[in-house]
């Protein structure tokens, strides 16, 4: 019990002393000066636009198999009114 006591204050007390060399450290500052996009290495210059083109296509394909799913539900109700309407004049009512 204290071994473990002891394990739990010292973990503790290292993330406290640790804590404001952490503070300390911050992002360095932001240049000064405008660079062109044409300069900025291939990688650098749209990193993003595979992501969004990924993010769109897979929403675009999320909507559309809810709409077929839809689509396929609906059909399903029909045929059973239609069942339900040839049933009920069958019947003679």
């Amino acid at each position: 019990m204290t071994a473990m006591l002891t394990r739990i204050l010292t973990v503790v007390a290292t993330v406290l002393l640790a804590a404001p060399a952490w503070a300390l450290q911050q992002p360095p500052p932001p240049k000064g000066e405008f660079v062109p996009i044409e300069q900025l290495p291939p990688g650098d210059q749209l990193p993003s636009a595979p992501l969004l083109v990924a993010a769109y296509a897979f929403v675009w394909l999320a909507v559309m198999v809810y709409l077929w799913t839809i689509w396929r539900r609906l059909n399903k109700v029909e045929a059973e009114m239609h069942a339900l309407e040839h049933r009920r004049a069958g019947s003679g009512r």
